[in-house]
């Protein structure tokens, strides 16, 4: 059964089950698998590796969103320059691949073409399936890149390539990209704060 499975007659009680299910998705997530992937980014950031952003749809949303936190935010207060690009936001490259190639490359097609072996590719995708993501995850792997997959439902292929997996048990799309989203703003708030002393964390907003 998927959420929802029946029909709601009011919006205050499809509001409390959508953020009951929301929170037993984020209780799903590895706690072990959000310090690997923080440290993965730490690393990144601290050594100027570049750090790409890929997704679909609303997927994409966040990726174009991330480039907004995990470079101003994380920079703020602290000494880290993190260098991050969105493969979503490239409109150009992304209808000339797509219309001269595939779009199952248009993802692969960048990474192959800026991406360093030590460089960071995050993937968001909430089926894990979808043959960009795949490919594009699939190329960074065995070129040196580390891979870190966020993935919903079942996780798809991408699950299984990533270095690191961040997985939400759910069912339904808005739930899991709510979660990805804030598991992205962890990471950031995370990494910003580590850097930071006790006194001015506590005069700063995040």
């Amino acid at each position: 059964m998927t959420f929802p499975d029946k029909k709601f007659n009011s919006a205050a009680e499809f509001t409390t089950s959508y953020f009951a299910k929301m929170s037993e998705a984020a209780a799903s997530v590895s706690g072990e698998k959000m310090q690997q992937a923080s440290d993965i980014l730490a690393e990144a950031y601290s050594e100027g590796r570049m750090v790409y952003f890929c997704g679909n749809g609303g997927s994409a949303a966040i990726a174009n969103h991330m480039v907004c936190d995990h470079c101003k935010l994380v920079q703020t207060d602290t000494t880290l320059t993190p260098r991050i690009v969105s493969l979503s936001s490239t409109a150009e490259i992304l209808t000339a691949i797509g219309n001269d190639v595939s779009y199952d490359d248009v993802f692969r097609y960048q990474i192959q073409s800026l991406g360093k072996p030590g460089d960071v590719l995050i993937t968001i995708s909430s089926s894990g399936d979808s043959e960009n993501i795949v490919r594009a995850a699939g190329w960074a792997k065995e070129n040196g890149l580390k891979v870190i997959c966020l993935t919903g439902f079942s996780g798809g292929r991408s699950a299984g390539i990533g270095d690191v997996n961040l997985h939400v048990t759910a069912d339904n799309y808005g739930i899991i990209e709510d979660i990805h989203s804030s598991l992205l703003h962890i990471m950031a708030q995370y990494i910003r704060q580590a850097e930071m002393s006790e006194e001015l964390i506590q005069e700063r907003k995040f």
